[in-house]
């Protein structure tokens, strides 16, 4: 009798245990993440277009000053930059999924949405996303077009895990990143970079 009574006492303290334990984020897309990140890709996009639109050539190669990047410019490079951070993507999801994934990348989404759209910080672009003008108007139009498409599409159709993927960033304000915060960089690089290219535009120099 007493070892059956000890036998029901410990699996009921193992289940009080397990039941304070907490649980495993989910490291899928919620809908609201899902629906958010599609918003602001398709958002950013039809930014771009509608500010780069109807521009005579002057206006799309004008550049402030020498160090400064043109509307062109500024255009190729969201171009340059999609595959680039898409590739990071499909890096991180390439690679076994992290264990550590939710200490590593706790509160990275914050961060990104702070830094990024409000341009905290400058840095020095990747050579291989940095402009070179060898791409006319139309090429890096339908380069762009054609990589938010992909990206658009992938943000729509994925169930994979995408959280529980992980791949370090060269900077280490963000150390490592998860294959959802790669996606949401996507986006958030490209509204930092629709306001660099308004400046162009709102410059009192800019051609009419």
């Amino acid at each position: 009798m007493r070892v059956l009574l000890a036998v029901i006492l410990f699996g009921l303290f193992s289940v009080a245990m397990a039941s304070n334990r907490p649980q495993a984020a989910n490291p899928k897309l919620t809908p609201e993440e899902r629906a958010k990140i599609i918003k602001s890709l398709e958002d950013s996009r039809k930014e771009l277009l509608d500010a780069i639109e109807g521009l005579s050539d002057a206006q799309w190669n004008y550049k402030p000053s020498p160090l400064k990047w043109s509307v062109g410019e500024v255009a190729e490079h969201i171009a340059l930059s999609e595959d680039l951070l898409f590739g990071a993507v499909e890096r991180a999801l390439a690679a076994k999924p992290d264990p550590d994934w939710e200490t590593k990348t706790k509160d990275k989404a914050e961060l990104l949405e702070r830094i990024l759209p409000n341009r905290v910080g400058r840095a020095q672009a990747p050579e291989m996303i940095q402009p070179r003008g060898k791409m006319t108007r139309a090429e890096i139009i339908a380069h762009f077009k054609a990589s938010r498409a992909k990206t658009i599409k992938f943000a729509e159709q994925t169930d994979l895990p995408l959280k529980a993927h992980t791949l370090d960033h060269p900077f280490k304000i963000f150390s490592t990143l998860n294959a959802y915060q790669w996606l949401s960089y996507i986006p958030l690089h490209h509204i930092r970079h629709n306001k660099q290219l308004a400046e162009v535009k709102a410059n009192a120099a800019f051609p009419k």
